[in-house]
């Protein structure tokens, strides 16, 4: 509890019967605060899944929310590093970078789509790289401008801005680069590996006749 008081002129002496403003802070507030960032963080991450699966395809939606995770996961590390509390500020901060870092990936994932079109022939590997050096440039670009605004917020933004602005940089950086590097990296991964599953269960059915004819084969001789 802080108790300010006004100040006799005449006197030079201050007196503690005028309150001019009283602020309580209970340690509630910060349970109540971090409960409902890291709903408000869940439920974010679960909408991000089922939109890209719906609007793309659900190996998308897999690496959105995998690079999404490790761009939060890096964030928190770095303000638990730096010893930043977790206000309002800082959540908004979070929810913010999850909604960047979603986007970026997004582009990414478009693109990725398109050229699934047009490039048929092509491995999945080479399809995705040509996604990415594609977007490389608009990515760059978005992240250079968002990262200039957020050092200039966290050098002249005073002390109310400062957790908002490291967040910011933080998980520009992170989403940046998870965007490019986990995201399609998870996609890829992912399906290759369905690829695989998918190739030794129609091959095992098609290996089944072909040991009945060689055991017919031998009983006959």
């Amino acid at each position: 509890r802080h108790t300010r008081c006004s100040r006799d002129w005449s006197s030079d002496v201050c007196s503690s019967d005028l309150i001019v403003g009283t602020e309580i802070v209970s340690p509630t507030v910060g349970r109540e605060l971090t409960s409902k960032g890291l709903w408000a963080t869940v439920l974010s991450l679960i909408g991000i899944l089922a939109y890209i699966a719906f609007r793309f395809q659900f190996s998308f939606a897999v690496g959105a929310v995998i690079a999404t995770i490790h761009d939060l996961l890096v964030t928190l590390a770095f303000l638990a590093f730096f010893q930043y509390d977790l206000t309002l500020n800082v959540i908004a901060a979070i929810l913010t970078v999850t909604g960047y870092s979603t986007n970026d990936t997004i582009v990414i994932f478009d693109r990725v789509r398109e050229n699934m079109r047009s490039m048929r022939r092509d491995s999945l590997s080479d399809i995705i790289n040509a996604a990415i050096n594609q977007t490389l440039g608009r990515t760059v670009l978005t992240a250079g401008t968002t990262l200039l605004s957020a050092i200039a917020l966290f050098l002249f933004g005073g002390e109310v801005l400062r957790g908002f602005a490291f967040t910011m940089i933080v998980g520009v950086i992170t989403g940046t680069y998870s965007s490019v590097f986990v995201a399609a990296a998870i996609v890829t991964f992912w399906r290759q590996k369905r690829t695989t599953l998918a190739d030794s269960s129609s091959a095992a059915p098609a290996a089944a006749p072909a040991r009945k004819v060689k055991a017919r084969k031998a009983q006959a001789s």
